[in-house]
């Protein structure tokens, strides 16, 4: 089982394991609700990481998937580049002593001020549009900066979230990228390569390596019609993590081996390309676990209720609220509370809305007032995409150990 496992592993399953001992210090100390990151099991994802990917493949870690400093801090030094997506992403990376050379832009809807910021650092910018690329180029004023070209491809990723094939708002549609390539080129812009992303959170190595394989496929074909040599092509990602009940990890070795043949493949239709992996919850999202307390137990007609400090205004997706799906969640357990007798109980947050659940007819030891429950795997998009504002409650802690 997921949870038996992430218990393990942060040793939280009995009071006198290390972890139990650990967060409920962090906690005591820093007040809950609070998340916690392990910078050791960020180090050990990119040791894994590394270990499997081909030689010379680039990782670029998407600071959107977690954009505290201290977590950009540890990685600039392990990852060949940060994905950024906005003025502010990029400051943020900037402050972590990552050089604005190894930066790329990306996202549609770009402002004046985020290609502005972009040209300052000598960032990549990946173009949405061509209309994009005009405006980046008005705004660079007789300078020549690196540009990349988003593509719409004809396919897609069966994962979490569909970002290519069918109309979209990421990129360029396919079949009027070569349109889009000739209008780059009679740009004053420094074309570099292509982009394209199919989708985020795949837990099937074989659906990611076919995604991936077909990527390369349309980059060589697109490469015919480029205004110059495809230097760079960002495969995408979606490496997944397990979250939910029934899910198993993704088969790591297995990707690595398919991605050394699609390597190998690239090396000869796209001889000047050097390919690239976007990852942001797989490198961040294990590594984290979002502590609050029991505020209350209660029973109403029968059901038991947990009422914690922390709800989904700090972390929206494990509650599974923001993909309407309030029958799954994030593995829970109550910290240090092996032995317990077990019950099936309802866990929620506090806010005065009945989406706030974190789980329903869950079983877990026995809670009480005052105990931690951990959720796991809350290292990636949690606050950033929750309601923080929803009711004024006060923004989590955040730290990394």
């Amino acid at each position: 089982m997921l949870t038996q496992s992430l218990c393990a592993r942060w040793q939280v399953a009995g009071p006198t394991e290390a972890g139990s001992r650990e967060l409920a210090a962090l906690a005591d100390a820093h007040g809950t609700p609070l998340f916690v990151l392990r910078g050791a099991m960020l180090d050990e994802r990119m040791a894994q990481l590394r270990a499997v990917l081909p030689a010379g493949m680039r990782v670029l870690y998407s600071v959107k998937a977690n954009a505290q400093p201290e977590v950009l801090a540890r990685l600039g030094p392990q990852v060949d580049g940060f994905d950024v997506a906005s003025a502010a992403e990029l400051a943020l990376a900037r402050a972590a002593a990552v050089p604005g050379s190894v930066l790329g832009m990306t996202g549609p809807g770009k402002r004046d001020e985020d290609l502005a910021v972009a040209l300052a650092a000598d960032a990549v910018v990946v173009l949405e549009s061509l209309d994009e690329g005009a405006r980046l180029a008005r705004a660079a004023g007789g300078r020549r900066p690196r540009v990349m070209l988003r593509i719409n491809p004809p396919f897609e990723l069966a994962a979490e979230s569909r970002m290519g094939g069918g109309p979209r708002k990421f990129g360029v549609d396919s079949e009027q990228a070569a349109a889009a390539l000739a209008g780059i080129g009679a740009l004053p812009l420094d074309f570099v390569g292509l982009h394209i992303y199919a989708g985020s959170n795949c837990l099937d190595a074989q659906s990611i390596a076919n995604a991936m394989h077909a990527t390369s496929s349309l980059a060589a074909e697109l490469a015919a019609v480029a205004p110059g040599p495809v230097r760079v092509l960002n495969l995408g990602g979606g490496f997944g993590i397990p979250c939910l009940p029934g899910e198993g990890p993704l088969a790591l070795d297995r990707l690595g081996e398919s991605l050394g043949r699609l390597a190998n493949e690239a090396g000869r239709r796209l001889p000047e390309a050097t390919l690239c992996v976007e990852l942001g919850r797989f490198v961040v999202g294990e590594a984290g676990v979002y502590l609050s307390r029991v505020v209350e137990r209660k029973v109403s007609r029968g059901r038991v209720y947990l009422i914690l400090d922390g709800g989904l205004n700090h972390h929206w997706h494990a509650t599974g609220a923001l993909e309407g799906r309030r029958h799954l969640h994030y593995p829970i357990w109550v910290v240090g509370a092996a032995g317990r007798p077990m019950e099936s109980v309802t866990v929620c947050g506090p806010l005065c809305a009945p989406h706030d659940t974190w789980a329903e007819h869950l079983n877990l030891p026995r809670a009480e007032p005052g105990d931690l429950v951990a959720v796991f795997q809350s290292g990636a998009y949690t606050t950033a995409i929750s309601p923080g504002d929803f009711m004024l409650r006060p923004a989590p802690a955040r730290l990394l150990v």
